[in-house]
């Protein structure tokens, strides 16, 4: 008769198994000192620090994101809150995990984040920008598309939260590598434009104050505190 293992042992035995290799491999457990340390580094604070006219850049695996003359400037957060920081953060890491670089640059001429995104297109070496207006709302544009004319559209800027922010980037550094992704799933509340209408309203106008017309846009670096 064939022995037979239960569940409990073949867990135990695999368990050796994993621990064996993690010693030959001489892998280690992260400690919670060095979990401390990780949750340092993801909380350490971000400047934003202009460096001058952008570049036509000339690399095919960038996305640049295009942020509004008052973020991060005049303004810190979102409509709900969020911390502008956290959302370049989560945009930059979603074009990262597709292998693409992202390149930031601040776009003064105008407050319109669909002719935001497009001026990053235009300047992006694979054709593919995003725009971040102050208050939240975003697109991913191609610069061969009409201004209005954008990739995706995320209008309702009380509902786009950290984790669509990074499926933003992710799907953006997607089309930057010829890839035809499913949209960023959307969502729809038919309450949120009149309950944010007026505050929304207010943080619009507050980034049209440092409109600069005409200008040009600026090359932007994260400095890391």
């Amino acid at each position: 008769m064939l022995n037979t293992i239960s569940n409990e042992d073949l867990i135990e035995i695999i368990t050796k198994e994993v621990l064996k290799q993690m010693e030959k491999d001489k892998v280690q457990v992260p400690t919670e000192n060095v979990k401390k340390e990780v949750s340092k580094v993801n909380k350490r604070k971000m400047n934003i620090v202009e460096k001058g006219t952008a570049a036509q850049g000339k690399r095919l695996d960038e996305v640049v994101v295009a942020i509004g003359p008052a973020f991060g400037k005049n303004q810190s957060k979102n409509i709900m809150g969020t911390p502008h920081e956290d959302i370049l953060k989560e945009v930059m890491a979603g074009i990262e995990e597709e292998g693409v670089s992202p390149r930031i640059i601040r776009v003064i001429r105008t407050s319109d984040v669909s002719f935001m995104a497009h001026d990053a297109a235009v300047l992006s070496g694979s054709g593919i920008g995003i725009g971040i207006q102050s208050k939240g709302t975003t697109v991913i544009h191609q610069k061969d598309l009409e201004l209005l004319n954008n990739l995706e559209l995320f209008p309702q800027a009380p509902l786009i939260d950290r984790e669509t922010y990074r499926a933003i980037g992710k799907n953006a550094a997607k089309y930057a590598k010829g890839e035809s992704p499913d949209p960023v799933p959307v969502r729809n509340d038919q309450m949120a434009r009149p309950t944010y209408q007026a505050i929304a309203a207010v943080l619009h106008i507050k980034e049209t104050k440092e409109v600069v017309p005409h200008g040009k846009p600026i090359e932007v670096e994260l400095v890391f505190e």
